[in-house]
């Protein structure tokens, strides 16, 4: 089996950057997977080959869509959401692409390079306490919003991507088939980080289709006080309205030394440069791995290091 599966992006001509979104590449990591029985693969999904650099540009992109058709998004009114980062950039890069305008609120302690390229595509930026996290972002958002809705013409459309259900939809219609395919079937488990939960509820509910037998494994941090950013320990969080916990074979925790450490290994081992998310759903993955004889184990990797302080 090759080393690199799944990647068909050859050289064309698109009418814009929001057609690039999806038909990212599934990597075998075989030097993680290395001392696993024989029976047992381990993948990894590669998000950040999305345009905008991350897992988000699926969620982004389906939500401004659906809101485009259905009347929800126009011309005059200004989209504003909360986001820790990747989702912010996502917005901005389609709001650039399609001519519409953007406004984020984010922890100010987001790092510096999320700030700057949502800036770099024309976004503004509303900050919001750095303690409070990505918690702080929503609530913030929301009073926005709801002064906004007061006034005799209001400028936001507001898509609330913790509890809009384009998002989980997303990859519904495209990262559940694309695994499939990519495994030829041959899926047995997918891992996936817990964030706004559309990345594991959407893919999640396509495999069950496909086959019912396939395990769906959520990620999340150990503690309230944790550094893997971009995911939700949900007992201390605002659960996202999207959230269906029944809908998982099982919710696994993560401590950031066993994330941060698999983000090294990953980077040292695969060549693969990712953010401590994406090293808490491999950390998780490997670990589901060994308990198997047989399967085949994918983990969805959500961004590129490059989006981090470090």
């Amino acid at each position: 089996m090759k080393h690199v599966l799944a990647h068909r992006r050859s050289s064309r001509r698109v009418r814009s950057i929001v057609d690039l979104i999806g038909n990212t590449p599934l990597v075998r990591v075989r030097a993680i997977e290395r001392g696993l029985p024989d029976g047992v693969e381990l993948f990894a999904k590669l998000e950040y080959f999305n345009p905008g650099g991350s897992v988000k540009d699926r969620a982004a992109w389906q939500m401004i869509r659906d809101a485009i058709a259905d009347g929800r998004l126009t011309r005059d009114k200004i989209l504003i959401d909360s986001t820790s980062g990747n989702t912010g950039v996502a917005y901005a890069m389609i709001g650039a692409a399609l001519g519409y305008r953007i406004h984020l609120v984010m922890p100010s302690n987001v790092s510096q390079a999320r700030k700057d390229i949502a800036e770099a595509f024309g976004t503004h930026i509303i900050y919001s306490d750095p303690l409070e996290q990505s918690d702080g972002a929503i609530r913030l958002v929301r009073q926005i919003v709801e002064e906004d809705q007061k006034s005799s013409n209001p400028r936001y459309f507001y898509p609330d991507q913790y509890s809009n259900t384009s998002n989980p939809r997303a990859h519904y219609l495209t990262t559940g088939p694309e695994l499939w395919e990519a495994t030829a079937g041959r899926i047995t488990h997918f891992v996936a980080g817990l964030g706004t939960t559309g990345t594991i509820m959407g893919p999640g509910r396509r495999l069950r289709i496909y086959n019912p037998d396939i395990k769906i494994i959520g990620v999340e941090p150990d503690d309230a006080f944790h550094g893997l950013e971009g995911l939700k320990h949900m007992a201390s969080s605002i659960v996202p309205p999207i959230y269906r916990p029944e809908e998982l074979d099982a919710l696994v925790r993560v401590t950031t030394e066993a994330g941060w450490s698999m983000t090294e290994r990953l980077a040292r081992e695969e060549g693969l440069f990712v953010g401590q998310s994406s090293g808490a759903a491999l950390a998780a993955a490997l670990d589901l791995a060994r308990t198997l004889e047989r399967g085949v184990v994918v983990a969805l990797l959500p961004d590129h290091a490059d989006r981090y302080n470090h």
